[in-house]
């Protein structure tokens, strides 16, 4: 798959797409507010093709954040929401048999879960749990992670397996940026001397629980972070979207990795529908989309025309730095394409 795309001018990104899965953070909304434009982009995209949200949050059930999504204004329904613990639970499933005890770390969400794959829930590792799943939610604090790292030490993998819901770092709360379920995970393996195996991005799995369920053949993943979100949908084989309206922004697109770039890049969800412009590269590397032009002379990454649209001219500069297979610290790169 290409991970920049050469298109016609009146092709948009949701060109032959029977599945628009979303991301929720950064996405859709930060903390409780709907992004600008996000709502009446989704709900208009929902009008032609099948639309599902994808979460790595692990604290709310599907139907919580389907009422989140439709107080916002979406048309929404649980079904519609794959959350990273339906996909942790599929992989525990694959693990452990059926009504076994299972520690769990986390909250609502999590727990709900787990009951509903069959499985009984304990929050004691003096329980002989026969394996434990972790995930993210705010009142999760030093008990829990204590308790989930007594019932790994001394445990292999096979003996009493790990599972995590995702390792996300950051997330965005209204507030700002706050430490994720990464973080957490980590003080797990640090006291435990062990890495669990993760159910949500960028780890496959929850892409693959999507596809099977709104059973697609070309969806169209949107995220708003290159590690999880773009990343993710890369090594699951589905095109992708960065959305510069959450986390990662032009300094991280130009410095991305090979296995970390978007077949598009968009403002906001109002550029689904639009018709996305032709990247065109000389032979010499000069890269043009619409009227900004950007090559690359020695290691300086040279502006050559500005245009009139600066989105134009970041999608221009990732993709000569990107076609030239030079690592960004490699070159002199303008304030102006990452400011």
């Amino acid at each position: 798959m290409a991970l920049f795309r050469r298109t016609s001018e009146t092709a948009t990104p949701l060109t032959g797409v029977d599945l628009v899965l979303a991301d929720l953070d950064g996405v859709v909304y930060t903390g409780p507010n709907a992004i600008p434009y996000a709502v009446d982009s989704l709900n208009s995209a929902a009008a032609t093709v099948r639309v599902g949200y994808i979460t790595n949050n692990a604290s709310r059930t599907d139907a919580s954040v389907a009422g989140h999504l439709s107080d916002l204004g979406l048309r929404v329904e649980p079904r519609d929401v794959v959350t990273s613990p339906q996909a942790a639970v599929r992989l525990l499933s694959e693990h452990v048999p059926a009504g076994s005890t299972v520690l769990v770390v986390g909250g609502d969400g999590l727990v709900d879960e787990v009951q509903k794959g069959g499985f009984s829930v304990t929050r004691s590792a003096e329980d002989d749990p026969a394996a434990v799943i972790q995930g993210f939610a705010p009142e999760v604090g030093w008990t829990q992670l204590a308790e989930a790292a007594f019932a790994l030490q001394g445990r292999s993998d096979s003996e009493r397996p790990w599972i995590a819901t995702n390792t996300d770092w950051t997330i965005p709360v209204a507030r700002g940026i706050a430490p994720g379920n990464g973080t957490l995970v980590s003080a797990v393996h640090t006291a435990a001397g062990r890495l669990p195996l993760v159910a949500g991005k960028p780890e496959v799995a929850i892409f693959h629980e999507a596809i099977a369920r709104f059973q697609a053949k070309t969806p169209l993943f949107i995220g708003d972070r290159l590690d999880t979100d773009v990343l993710g949908a890369n090594r699951a084989g589905i095109a992708s979207v960065l959305v510069l309206t959450g986390i990662d922004r032009a300094k991280q697109l130009l410095a991305a990795e090979a296995d970390s770039r978007p077949t598009y890049i968009l403002r906001d969800l109002r550029g689904l529908d639009e018709p996305y412009p032709e990247t065109k590269t000389a032979r010499n590397g000069v890269v043009t989309v619409g009227k900004s032009t950007v090559g690359i002379e020695g290691n300086e990454v040279r502006i050559l025309s500005e245009g009139d649209d600066e989105l134009d001219l970041l999608r221009a500069a990732c993709a000569a730095i990107w076609d030239s297979g030079r690592a960004i610290y490699g070159l002199e790169v303008p304030e102006r394409l990452y400011a």
